[in-house]
C-alpha cells in the first residue's frame, strides 16, 4: 500500500490508557498500535490522559497527530475528542459528536433506524424509574439482552430469561450506568464488520465472532482462545454485500471518521440486525480490525498508516 505521508516527518502522540473501565484494554491496545506504528516508521510516544502532565505535553510539544487507543468513556465518547480540537491536533476515528452518539446504544439506534438500518427493538430505562419485568417481556419477549447504555468492550452485558433475572441483571447494569438499555433477544450467529475511510469509506471482509461463551462477552473478546475469528466470513454473497451495506450505512449515519467497527446479528433465515458500532476498534492482538485488515491484504502498519492519513485529510475538510 503506497501513503500519501512521509512517517519519518510525522510525529505520533499514541493515547491510551485513560480512567475508564477498559483501561487495561487501552493499555494493550495502544502497545499494539505502538509496535505497528514504529514498523512503519512513525517516530510515536505514548500518552496517558489519565496523567495530567501527559495532557500538558500534547499543548507543549510539536504532535503531528494523535493516534487514539481509547475505550470507554473519557476517551471514546467525545470527551478527548473536544480537547484535541480545543488544542488544534489532528486524530484518528471519529469527531466529538460522532463518538458521543455511537457510545451512547440508545441515541445511536435512533439514527439507525431513521436510515433503515435494521436493529433490535429495544427500550431504555434510567435509574430510579420503576421498571415492570412483565410489561418488559411483552414488549420485548421472555428472553431479552440487558446492557448499560454507554460501556463498551460488552462490559455489564447480560442475557438473561425471566422477570426475575432481568430485575436482577437491570440492578447489576445501574451499578456500571445510569442508562440501561433492554433489548429484545435474537438468536443467531454473530458478526462484526470494519469499515475504513472517510468521504467514500469501504467495509472490509466481513468476520465470523464464535464466541467460547454464549455470547461475546469481555471474556470472549479479550482472553486468548476466548473465541474463534473467521475472516473472511463463510456467507453467500448477496447476504455479505448487503451486510457490508448496512455496515457502511452505519458508518455514515453517525457520521463516523476513519474508522468504526460495528457487530451484527444473522438469523438463520437470512435476516441481518445491527447491534452497535465501536468508533475506536481495539487493537490488541486478539482484536478484530487488525484481523480483517489482514484478510484485506492490509498489514498492521499499513493499517495505522491509513487510520493516520484519514485523520490528516479530516484536518483538512
Amino acid at each position: 500500500m503506497s501513503s500519501n505521508i512521509d512517517p519519518r516527518s510525522c510525529r505520533v502522540a499514541l493515547l491510551c490508557g485513560g480512567k475508564s473501565n477498559e483501561r487495561e484494554i487501552s493499555l494493550a491496545s495502544g502497545e499494539g498500535a505502538r509496535e505497528a506504528l514504529e514498523t512503519a516508521g512513525f517516530p510515536v510516544e505514548m500518552i496517558d490522559p489519565a496523567d495530567k502532565g501527559d495532557l500538558k505535553r500534547l499543548i507543549d510539544e510539536p504532535f503531528d497527530v494523535a493516534f487514539l487507543c481509547l475505550h470507554g468513556k473519557y476517551g471514546e465518547d467525545g470527551t478527548m475528542q473536544g480537547f484535541l480540537d480545543l488544542i488544534d491536533l489532528p486524530y484518528t476515528c471519529s469527531g466529538v459528536w460522532s463518538s458521543a452518539l455511537a457510545m451512547d446504544k440508545a441515541k445511536a439506534k435512533v439514527f439507525y433506524e431513521r436510515e433503515n438500518i435494521p436493529t433490535p427493538p429495544s427500550m431504555t430505562v434510567v435509574k430510579g424509574q420503576q421498571v415492570d419485568a412483565q410489561a418488559v417481556i411483552e414488549a420485548m419477549g421472555e428472553k431479552v439482552v440487558v446492557k448499560p447504555g454507554t460501556e463498551g468492550s460488552a462490559i455489564g452485558v447480560f442475557v438473561v430469561e425471566g422477570a426475575e433475572a432481568i430485575e436482577e441483571a437491570l440492578a447489576k447494569a445501574f451499578e456500571i450506568d445510569n442508562e440501561v438499555l433492554i433489548e429484545r433477544y435474537i438468536k443467531g450467529r454473530e458478526y462484526t464488520i470494519a469499515v475504513v475511510g472517510n468521504q467514500n469509506p469501504e467495509a472490509l471482509p466481513i468476520i465470523e465472532i464464535v464466541p467460547k461463551s454464549d455470547f461475546y462477552d469481555f471474556e470472549s473478546k479479550y482472553a486468548v482462545g476466548g473465541s474463534q475469528h473467521i475472516c473472511p466470513a463463510d456467507l453467500p454473497e448477496d447476504i455479505a454485500a448487503r451486510m457490508r451495506q448496512e455496515a457502511v450505512k452505519a458508518h455514515k449515519a453517525l457520521s463516523c471518521s476513519g474508522t468504526s467497527r460495528s457487530d451484527f446479528i444473522l438469523e438463520e433465515d437470512g435476516t441481518c440486525w445491527v447491534l452497535e458500532t465501536n468508533t475506536i476498534p481495539g487493537m490488541t492482538k486478539t482484536s478484530l480490525l487488525p484481523d480483517a485488515a489482514r484478510a484485506a491484504g492490509m498489514s498492521f502498519p499499513e493499517l495505522c498508516t491509513k487510520l493516520i492519513e484519514c485523520a490528516l485529510e479530516e484536518k483538512k475538510l
